[in-house]
């Protein structure tokens, strides 16, 4: 049986996360792995959305747009519908970076 999009979806976005997770300080990667759980979508949900609404607003001083994309993230970790465009965006945002510094050595 051929993987569903959803289901391709939700692993490019857990191995992006995974990545993340590592590349992260011991006290924040904790914090991210319990926020990974199944059981911590009671928290998840939530936190998602007030940083998706804290980065609409991101334009106010204590807040910031990047706060849009990670609550996005979280996000799409429950709701089956934000799970294609995040994991594309996401793999679109890492090839951007990627020739952004590419450029910049070049440069």
């Amino acid at each position: 049986m051929p993987d569903s999009p959803q289901s391709k979806a939700l692993r490019v976005v857990a191995r992006r996360l995974d990545r993340a997770e590592r590349a992260l300080p011991g006290l924040l990667s904790d914090w991210v792995r319990h926020l990974r759980r199944p059981s911590a979508s009671w928290i998840r949900v939530p936190l998602g959305i007030l940083l998706v609404i804290g980065g609409l607003l991101g334009f106010l001083p204590v807040l910031g747009f990047w706060m849009l994309p990670l609550g996005l993230a979280l996000l799409s970790l429950d709701v089956a519908m934000l799970r294609r465009p995040t994991a594309r965006a996401i793999v679109s945002g890492e090839l951007h970076w990627r020739r952004f510094r590419r450029n910049r050595r070049g440069a």
